[in-house]
């Protein structure tokens, strides 16, 4: 799998986000994925925590770009900015493993909101020097 194949996932991906289409996840992850909205928390397992994550019609909008593509492996940076009532934006990295059939067992989230800190040490971060980090 090359960068392009890599971004057509990624298109299918947002385009099933967008609309919506729940019964797509099965489409582009395995049976039993891990999706982990942050390298820290738990991982949502399999098609139905993916498809109840997936539940939120909020209007986005999203810049995308591989970073660097080693199959199985895959980086990709997401910017992304969501309207409705509470406006928000982000950067993510996004960390995807492909299983041979081309579908994605492995996504995890590294995002990045304007105004938080992005180290332990970072203003607004824990600090690993104390009994606080």
């Amino acid at each position: 799998m090359d960068a392009a194949a890599v971004m057509e996932w990624v298109e299918r991906y947002e385009r099933a986000w967008r609309d919506d289409e729940v019964t797509a996840v099965e489409r582009l992850f395995t049976p039993e994925a891990h999706y982990l909205r942050s390298p820290y928390e738990p991982p949502l397992v399999g098609w139905h925590a993916i498809r109840d994550f997936w539940s939120d019609d909020t209007p986005f909008t999203m810049r995308v770009e591989p970073v660097a593509v080693a199959w199985p492996v895959a980086v990709v940076r997401a910017e992304v900015r969501y309207g409705g009532d509470e406006p928000q934006e982000y950067r993510d990295l996004w960390v995807l493993r492909f299983a041979d059939d081309g579908r994605v067992e492995h996504f995890e989230e590294w995002a990045y909101w304007p105004g938080r800190g992005y180290t332990a040490s970072s203003p607004g971060g824990a600090d690993p020097t104390t009994d606080e980090g």
